[in-house]
């Protein structure tokens, strides 16, 4: 399976997103910032990152710009996760190098999904969890 990053400053959705990782059989880092997000990232270089739009301080677009210019990072796949559901937010999200665009409230059947377009190789998940 894979060590997914998820940087997320709300408890709630935090969890969530813990919690649908770990029960699909991923390892979770998780920062509740973009700095820390973007020092997890260089240092244990996950295989996928989760990154909240709408974070304190500096924010997801640019901390996805950041790592996505950093050659350390830039092969990881982002996904964006948002509130915000219109065209015109997907769009700034591609321009700023993220993968794939969730909008929240996640939903297992889109998250798994997301990570199996971008994760070529790991294990296919169905919403009950691994499959082979």
């Amino acid at each position: 399976m894979a060590q997914v990053l998820i940087v997320e400053d709300n408890a709630a959705n935090m969890k969530l997103a813990r919690l649908l990782l770990r029960n699909a059989g991923h390892t979770v880092l998780s920062a509740v910032d973009a700095e820390t997000g973007l020092m997890l990232a260089r240092d244990q270089q996950p295989d996928l990152i989760l990154m909240d739009i709408q974070l304190p301080g500096m924010d997801g677009l640019a901390a996805t710009a950041l790592l996505k210019t950093d050659p350390s990072t830039a092969n990881i796949p982002v996904i964006a996760l948002t509130a915000m559901a219109m065209k015109e937010d997907k769009d700034k999200c591609h321009l700023a190098g993220c993968d794939g665009y969730i909008a929240k409230p996640l939903r297992y059947s889109e998250l798994y999904a997301a990570i199996d377009a971008l994760l070529p190789g790991h294990t296919k998940l169905s919403p009950s969890g691994p499959r082979s």
